[in-house]
């Protein structure tokens, strides 16, 4: 591939950097429009200031070799031909690449679909997100729109234009902002800690306010001074302290939408201006102290429930400041500090001892060791010297060093890392349909039972007072608030426990189907083992000139990326060989590979599939072969022009722990199997070593996916854990996706679930943490549908003060958060 190198792959995900692309917005636009037309890619994101593509697809619709070559030959055609014309971008490019089998009409595109994130600020209660949701649903540009009200985020894709998203959350009485950048993330944190000041002293105001107007309404409201005293108290709290309550409630009627808001202006307003009279009338009832106590248990349970849902995001928060703020740039005039913002890739930036990395980068000069505990939930520090990639947001040790950057703002790992936390606490689980069904209905339909409440008690002959009182407490003791935090803030706690543990989980669904699995298929190499094979045994073909073999196996070799390639590189070199030029170079997943040396001699290197499909006798080699496999050592086979003439033997040992982990499965009830494509006396040592229930040796990437479709068959619920490389196929069919990630890996991952460090335990840390959140998700809905479906009819029969009924109400969301909390521990 000429025109582009492949700087990631894993299970449904490639990454490619090309030349052409780099800072040419127009190009990368037309390639994702291209590449979109096609059937089997799902997403196409491009980085034009780094010239970066990231292709989501479909392995069982379109092979790998075949997507690139495809991707090779748009980027040749864009990078040659001229300027692009609107009739050229809707139809195919010049050069005759159209990736579509109909022609696509100039209207027909719009530019791709985009993905828009901001924080929302004023959201109160569940219903205020379903309002600002159902909204934005309305437009036609918008292709689909979720807001969280724990994590207070909105995610909007489609062609809405970001002002227009900020607009009309405006128009609706909240506040948008911008969260593209950690910089931005954490201005909207020291938002939330100076709102959060506010809430404490709102609250802390009308709770001295209103305690002398209680005090003054259990005197009976006796004298006409007390009367005024309470009406000038009740005042500064209602229209005060409350005030944030009312002017939400005003703008929404404006739109004529109504949310939690509008119930509590309704309840404290109606005692308010029903006492007015009384302050005048001896013998008229007067209810100042509860619209004064109403305000202040709904603001009491707001300060309680923030500062609850502070700590439900604590994890992400954390990360968010693990960004300096400023950086030192290395200029020819000597050192400087600039705002991180401020930084370029290509600046030259100086990191002191003890300082924190201010972003991604790799060493220049110098050489340290880091604290990379943010990526890997492992404290060892990591050496780092000239030529070492470093990542933003670690901490360094006793060196200091002067690194380049690479990467900066949002296509950072620690950004890419902030963005999966995000995406998986932002994701509405299915569980989650049913709370939103209820509240979308829950306000007018309370608002309705209110009226109805004080028409029956009026009816009923009872006094306007007393009927008043039991309508405005079935208006203030429905709370959707904590049916709709239910589910997001224990996704929140336990997707960010499991980031916390190095366990990322990419959307919420993938949580809520890991509680469900009871069959776990694994790799073996990289995934069971270390995946750090080294060559023990060489046997030749006697009559064979060892330095040619070596040298041709040492040049074919040198074009993979496979574990057991690279083993026998590092053996190659540690013997001074020098690698042979080759040519047509191919390779087989679950084989091995072929290339044409110079002399045009073909030599192929691989298991003993590969030689038995090109017809090659390696008898001789076999009982040699089968000796090394009981000792748990893979066989690899040397063949240059149809004769077997050399044997590897390769060992990888079982990763520390890995006996442990399976055990661990076992005890949650999992089936553990072994797909791997290695020889099966070699599967059968790993496997006995470690505990595995089953083996399927040998096994092709096809033979794995075919086994996840054979397991799901049988109505198991299927994992799959690999590196995420030849696995593609099987993690793309499991029902979660496991990928065994490095550090820098999990800002583009595409598995479900990224397992940094390559500790499988995390496997049943994870599994164990989802069904941990499940269960306390269940909780939590069936405590808020309890408490309404008891409550309102309690305060319909006039057997709640509506004081109590405030204080209640507040209440529940506090419970629900605070039981979602419970995931910390």
């Amino acid at each position: 591939m000429k025109n582009f190198r492949v700087v990631h792959r894993l299970s449904r995900r490639i990454r490619l950097v090309a030349p052409a692309l780099n800072k040419q917005p127009e190009r990368c636009y037309i390639l994702e429009i291209l590449l979109r037309k096609h059937g089997a890619v799902k997403d196409v994101r491009a980085v034009p200031q780094i010239g970066s593509v990231t292709l989501h697809y479909d392995p069982s619709q379109l092979a790998e070799e075949r997507l690139l070559a495809i991707v090779d030959a748009v980027i040749g055609n864009i990078a040659v031909a001229p300027a692009p014309s609107a009739r050229d971008t809707a139809s195919g490019f010049p050069g005759g690449i159209n990736l579509s089998p109909e022609p696509v009409s100039a209207t027909a595109i719009d530019g791709p679909a985009q993905e828009c994130n901001a924080a929302v600020e004023g959201m109160t209660c569940a219903s205020c997100a379903l309002l600002i949701e159902m909204s934005l649903q309305r437009d036609p540009r918008v292709d689909a729109a979720a807001v969280n009200f724990a994590a207070g985020t909105v995610t909007v894709k489609g062609h809405l234009p970001r002002e227009e998203l900020f607009a009309t959350v405006g128009r609706l009485g909240y506040e948008a902002r911008p969260m593209d950048t950690l910089a931005q993330r954490r201005l909207i944190v020291e938002r939330e800690k100076a709102r959060l000041a506010d809430a404490k002293k709102r609250l802390i105001h009308a709770a001295w306010l209103t305690a002398p107007v209680m005090v003054s309404g259990m005197l009976m409201h006796q004298s006409p001074v007390l009367r005024l005293l309470e009406l000038g108290l009740s005042t500064v709290v209602v229209f005060g302290s409350g005030s944030e309550i009312f002017r939400k409630a005003w703008a929404l009627a404006k739109q004529r939408e109504a949310n939690m808001d509008t119930l509590i202006s309704m309840g404290a307003g109606a005692a308010y201006l029903y006492s007015l009279p009384g302050v005048l009338r001896p013998h008229h009832h007067v209810y100042f102290e509860s619209a004064a106590a109403i305000v202040a248990f709904v603001l009491g349970g707001r300060y309680m429930e923030e500062r609850a849902k502070g700590k439900a995001s604590e994890a992400i928060r954390k990360l968010i400041e693990l960004q300096p703020e400023t950086a030192i740039r290395v200029t020819a005039g000597g050192d400087e500090i600039i705002a991180i913002d401020d930084v370029q890739p290509g600046d030259r930036l100086r990191v002191r001892p003890g300082d924190k990395v201010p972003t991604d980068g790799v060493v220049e000069e110098g050489a340290s060791n880091l604290d990379e505990s943010m990526l890997t939930g492992e404290s060892l520090p990591v050496s780092k010297g000239i030529g070492d990639v470093v990542v933003g947001g670690c901490l360094n040790g006793n060196g200091g060093f002067i690194m380049r950057v690479t990467a900066v703002g949002g296509d950072t790992v620690l950004s890419g890392i902030v963005k999966l936390v995000d995406h998986a606490q932002g994701s509405k689980l299915p569980v989650q349909k049913l709370a939103d069904r209820i509240s979308a209905r829950f306000v007018p339909a309370v608002a309705g039972i209110g009226g109805l409440t004080l028409a029956g008690w009026l009816m009923a002959g009872h006094p306007a007072s007393r009927a008043l009182a039991h309508s405005v407490a079935v208006l203030l003791i429905a709370c959707p608030c904590a049916l709709g935090l239910a589910t997001p803030t224990a996704i929140m706690v336990g997707t960010g426990q499991a980031a916390r543990r190095g366990i990322y989980i990419r959307n919420g669904e993938a949580l809520e189907t890991a509680a469900t699995l009871n069959t776990l298929v694994f790799d073996k190499t990289g995934t069971i083992t270390e995946g750090k094979p080294t060559v023990t045994d060489f046997l030749l073909l006697e009559g064979r000139d060892e330095a040619r073999t070596l040298a041709l196996v040492a040049g074919v070799e040198a074009h993979s990326e496979h574990f057991l390639a690279r083993a026998i590189n590092a053996w190659c070199r540690a013997r001074a060989v020098s690698p042979a030029p080759t040519l047509d170079f191919e390779a087989w997943p679950g084989r091995g590979v072929r290339a044409l040396a110079d002399d045009h001699s073909e030599i192929l290197v691989g298991n003993a599939t590969l030689l038995e499909a090109a017809g090659i006798d390696f008898r001789a080699q076999q009982d040699q072969a089968q000796a090394w496999a009981e000792q748990g050592k893979t066989p690899v086979y040397v063949a240059i022009d149809g004769v077997c003439v050399a044997l590897f033997a390769i060992a990888d040992q079982a990763r520390p722990g890995a006996k442990e982990a399976i055990a661990l499965l076992h005890r949650l009830g999992l089936q553990t199997v072994m797909a791997t494509g290695d020889v099966a006396a070699v599967a059968n040592h790993v496997a006995r070593q470690v505990g595995i229930d089953r083996v399927i040796a040998r096994a092709t990437p096809a033979d794995k996916l075919e086994l996840i479709r054979a397991l799901q068959a049988e109505n198991r619920r299927v994992g799959m854990i690999g590196d995420g490389i030849n696995d593609a196929p099987a993690l793309a069919a499991a029902d979660v996706g496991f990928a065994i990630g490095g550090g820098a890996d999990i800002a583009v991952e595409s598995a479900d679930i990224t397992l940094v460090g390559g500790d499988i335990a995390r496997v049943a840390g994870g599994i164990e943490l989802s069904r941990r959140t499940m269960g306390i998700i269940r909780q939590n809905l069936f405590w808020a549908l309890g408490y309404n479906v008891v409550a309102i009819p309690v305060a319909a029969a006039g057997r709640l003060n509506p004081m109590i009924a405030a204080a209640a109400m507040a209440m529940s969301s506090v419970s629900v958060v605070t039981n979602s909390l419970r995931l910390q521990k």
